[in-house]
């Protein structure tokens, strides 16, 4: 794909993720038009070259492709489908690439209101934080027609390193809430356990540094403490607790419909809407690490000069989307 080929971008939702993503759109030559809520989110947009839209229909009429990315299953659907949504304005045999975490139900709603106007519709949701969106370094996991992937990879290559076309349309869905159920529920079990080595008498910063030496943490398991757990600084969020606990609900829903036990996804959940009760929507999805803490009496905080002398010693994973070194 040339620049001359390259197709005009629609992106929809400026927030946290959204504007990294606009921006590495941009950056890889590409022509977008933005649309946001809050117009002033688009400016850093719309002075680097992008075009504002009014609304997300005209963000349809006026690009090739669009990707949006929004907060919620509310704003995602009325983005689609509402008054001058983006199915009013799509054309027959474009594609509509929905980068959040939505629900089945709506994933399966959108793709038939799509289809029946001829357009594609691909559920496309994205892992990798806030960091991740603005180095690029995101998993993009992508369900639905796999020409029309094929074709646009290019466009997903330019906000993640690692766009995977999973399957039929909701398996991309399907592989973000397996995967944010993973990672929430390792998360609790660590958050656990540390509190537990803390309270017999382990220094937070030397206990980091020997896991990281045992069979799990070489393979990284303990990393995810770096940046938030350890240093005790969950503001401004990488990524909003309100988020993940907007995903493990949409999980834990999917698996009782299902008829399959999530027990360890469901004590995960339950810390979950209990910082949520705290307050912590908007605070760091790891917060809820702090609530063992709390149950055993014990803080745990490191320097963040101890916490990088470390990693100089043994860095972290290169394909780790914060701190890796991979290109």
């Amino acid at each position: 794909m040339t620049d001359q080929t390259k197709p005009v971008v629609g992106f929809i939702g400026l927030g946290i993720m959204g504007a990294s993503m606009a921006s590495n759109l941009q950056k890889a030559g590409y022509d977008i038009v933005v649309h946001d809520i809050r117009r002033e989110a688009t400016a850093v947009h719309v002075e680097a070259g992008a075009q504002w839209a009014d609304s997300p229909r005209e963000v349809a009429e006026r690009s090739e492709v669009v990707l949006s990315c929004l907060p919620s299953i509310e704003s995602i659907e009325a983005v689609a489908l509402g008054n001058a949504g983006i199915l009013s304005g799509i054309r027959k045999g474009q594609a509509y690439f929905e980068l959040s975490t939505s629900s089945p139900d709506l994933v399966k709603r959108l793709y038939a209101a799509f289809t029946e106007k001829g357009a594609h519709m691909l559920d496309a949701p994205v892992s990798g934080g806030a960091v991740g969106a603005k180095r690029a370094r995101l998993a993009i996991w992508v369900g639905g027609d796999k020409p029309t992937y094929q074709r646009y990879e290019p466009v997903l290559r330019a906000i993640g390193d690692q766009p995977v076309h999973v399957g039929t349309i909701g398996t991309g869905l399907v592989t973000k809430l397996v995967n944010n159920c993973a990672a929430q529920a390792t998360q609790a079990a660590i958050a656990e356990v540390f509190v537990l080595g803390i309270k017999a008498g382990a220094e937070p910063l030397a206990l980091w540094e020997a896991l990281r030496q045992g069979a799990a943490g070489r393979r990284r398991t303990f990393d995810g403490m770096i940046d938030e757990y350890l240093p005790a600084r969950y503001d401004p969020p990488n990524s909003a607790l309100r988020i993940v606990h907007k995903d493990l609900m949409i999980a834990t829903d999917l698996a009782r419909d299902l008829n399959v036990p999530m027990r360890f996804a469901s004590l995960t959940l339950a810390d979950i809407q209990e910082a949520m009760l705290r307050g912590w929507s908007e605070r760091d999805s790891r917060s809820v690490m702090l609530l063992p803490q709390e149950r055993a009496g014990v803080s745990v905080q490191a320097s963040a000069e101890g916490i990088e002398e470390i990693l100089r010693r043994d860095p972290p994973a290169p394909s780790d989307s914060k701190r890796g070194t991979l290109k």
